[in-house]
């Protein structure tokens, strides 16, 4: 067991205690004293010299001294020195809260302008905060220490989650093989706790049963749906009507193969046949009338397109110069206006002049500098300005002498494309000339070539087609009438197989509604028996938490002697919440119980956290008078007492542990 006992404390000027020293020397002790005597700035005090914050926890509070107005006294020091006891070796630690002042530059006075703080570990300077806290930490950690030595720490200060967490850290948690363990009913829960945990099966099953309900509440819906869509199939027989079915098919293909072979009559193939053939004659007719022109036309049309690409080429040759032109006087255009800001520029730079400010006060001590620092500050500057300026002239000059030569090469380029462009223009005159004179000859040969319609051979083939033509109408007259017919026949046998096809859907329809309601109706019992099995998972769920509240707080309760513990309460809805209420006797620590009866439950708290942490320090007890006896304590207690007749804070020493 760790320990840390408080020998002495010394405050000066802090939290309006100009001076005062408490000697413990590691024993228990008494402070009496009035309201406002100090008794509480005493644990303010041994606070913020360790944490920097005051016994509530507070780091922004009033360390400094007031006057009667409310009003800070400036120039006072306010210190607290400690001496402890670590583990039977001595320590002492000192922490200094100073004002800074700053005589500012031509002011005569000093001015407030922050605070510091000195420390000091065994009376030796420490040049850091962080070295301190270091120190301190190595002792205790802040939390262990506010738990340990303040009473209403844990159920005045930190929040139920956060009780609720230390508990459960020093008296450990109840595993859920456990709570099974501890009811036989609660054992169907292992496969579903085998990788989930309890609050993770609640929220399963909710949903799950949320979901069954849902599709419990929509099957009388589907089922209902069904049944008014069941189609009426009374006086039709399944089997009769297959059997009409397939006596309509054979009647079908009867029918179709009867009007094939009247349509494939021979005259008519035969004389269709001669049609094709006379076709093919005139086709052969046309061909050699008009192979003897057609040649020379062709190759007429060859050498024309021949020239029209030359010609395309060409006036593509002119855009392109003119458009290098048109891109080089662009930039030509963009250069000099360059060469333009360049020298406006290069004039900018030339005419500028020196000026330099210096101060000539010392920027460190504002004491006058010496002439001769002053002039050659000046001079430095002088020579700097006048080699940046030689720089950047020379630097636009060269820039300019480059621009000067792009714009020359340039003007030279679109002269060259300029002496080009007549050539060309000439070349594209004479294919235009070329392409007129063939489209003459073109046109000439085409006029002179004598029409198919003229020649003797062609109309007189033309004439047979016109004749074969006849003769197949005729044919076909006859012949369509016996296939009108029969299509009429065909109409009237497929209409009746269509209604003994829609008699068979009505009765295929009316099956498969029946199979549906009959899955629904076994869906809705499945869901049913699932959902009774998903009800009982909830309430073993529920039992175990039951279970495991009864266990875990009598495994909590049972490492105190007086506090009492409330981990859940009941819900209107017969769950369970999570809570960390602290009883004493049944009633709850903020709602009813006193004062004596509160400083005994949290000294009982404090005796079971310094066993789990293993470390004792000094308990500060406020309010002390209300607790006629104290509880035994291993650590060294300073109590608070409130005493009307007191007016200044007296201290006495306990020799033993005995009554307040």
């Amino acid at each position: 067991m760790k320990t840390l006992k408080l020998i002495s404390l010394e405050l000066k000027n802090f939290k309006g205690v100009k001076s005062f020293t408490l000697n413990a020397d590691g024993e228990d002790i008494r402070g009496f004293g009035d309201n406002a005597t100090g008794k509480s700035t005493l644990f303010d005090a041994m606070t913020w010299l360790l944490f920097d914050k005051d016994s509530h926890n507070k780091k922004d509070f009033g360390i400094k001294t007031l006057d009667e107005a409310g009003n800070e006294i400036h120039g006072l020091d306010h210190e607290v020195s400690g001496v402890f006891l670590v583990d039977d070796q001595p320590l002492t630690l000192k922490k200094t809260y100073k004002e800074k002042w700053t005589k500012k530059r031509g002011s005569a006075h000093k001015e407030f302008t922050s605070h510091s703080v000195d420390y000091h570990i065994d009376d030796v300077p420490i040049g850091t905060k962080k070295e301190f806290d270091e120190k301190v930490k190595s002792i205790v950690d802040e939390n262990a220490f506010k738990l340990l030595t303040n009473p209403a720490y844990f159920n005045e200060q930190m929040s139920w989650k956060d009780r609720r967490k230390v508990l459960l850290e020093v008296c450990g948690d109840v595993s859920e093989k456990d709570v099974i363990a501890s009811d036989k009913k609660l054992s169907k829960l292992s496969d579903l706790l085998s990788n989930k945990s309890i609050e993770d099966v609640k929220k399963m099953v909710a949903e799950q049963k949320k979901e069954i309900n849902k599709q419990l509440d929509m099957i009388p819906v589907r089922i209902d749906e069904s049944k008014h869509n069941l189609p009426d199939v009374s006086g039709l027989n399944e089997s009769q009507l297959n059997t009409n079915l397939k006596n309509y098919e054979e009647k079908i293909q009867a029918k179709e193969d009867e009007i094939s072979r009247i349509r494939n009559g021979s005259e008519v193939t035969e004389k269709q046949k001669e049609h094709a053939q006379l076709q093919s004659d005139l086709i052969t007719i046309k061909n050699e009338h008009n192979s003897e022109t057609q040649s020379v036309v062709a190759a007429k049309e060859k050498e024309f397109y021949e020239v029209k690409s030359l010609r395309d080429d060409m006036e593509f040759q002119i855009m392109a110069v003119e458009r290098q032109m048109k891109s080089k006087a662009s930039q030509v255009d963009e250069l000099t206006a360059e060469k333009e800001r360049l020298l406006k520029k290069y004039h900018e730079v030339n005419g500028r002049e020196f000026e330099h400010k210096h101060d000539e006060n010392c920027p460190t001590c504002g004491q006058d500098l010496p002439p001769e620092q002053i002039n050659e500050a000046h001079e430095k500057a002088l020579a700097a300005f006048n080699a940046e300026k030689s720089e950047q002239l020379e630097s636009i000059k060269t820039k300019g002498l480059d621009l000067k030569q792009q714009v020359e090469k340039l003007q030279e380029e679109s002269k060259k494309l300029a002496e080009s462009i007549p050539t060309k223009k000439d070349q594209l005159n004479h294919y235009e000339s070329q392409l007129q004179d063939l489209q003459s000859e073109i046109s000439a040969l085409k006029n002179s070539t004598t029409s198919i319609e003229e020649n003797e051979t062609y109309k007189a083939k033309q004439a047979e087609i016109e004749q074969v033509k006849t003769d197949i109408e005729e044919l076909k007259t006859s012949v369509n009438k016996k296939i009108e017919q029969a299509q009429s026949e065909l109409s009237e046998i497929k209409d009746s197989k269509r209604e003994v096809e829609q008699d068979l859907t009505k009765i295929a329809q009316h099956k498969q509604s029946e199979e549906r309601i009959k899955e629904l109706s076994e869906q809705e019992r499945n869901l049913a028996k699932k959902y009774e099995e998903l009800e009982e998972q909830l309430y073993l769920t529920e039992e175990f938490t039951r279970q495991k509240v009864s266990l875990l707080e009598d495994k909590i309760n049972s490492k105190f002697k007086y506090a009492r513990f409330k981990l859940f309460e009941n819900q209107i809805n017969d769950g369970l919440k999570e809570t960390c209420e602290t009883l004493y006797e049944g009633v709850p620590y903020g709602k009813g119980l006193n004062t004596g009866h509160r400083i005994i439950v949290g000294l009982d708290i404090i005796q079971t956290l310094s066993e789990h942490y293993g470390f004792q320090a000094p308990i500060f007890i406020d309010n002390a008078e209300s607790v006629t006896k104290l509880p035994d304590m291993d650590a060294q207690l300073i109590s608070l007492i409130v005493s009307e007749s007191d007016k200044k804070l007296r201290i006495e020493q306990v020799t033993q542990k005995e009554a307040v």
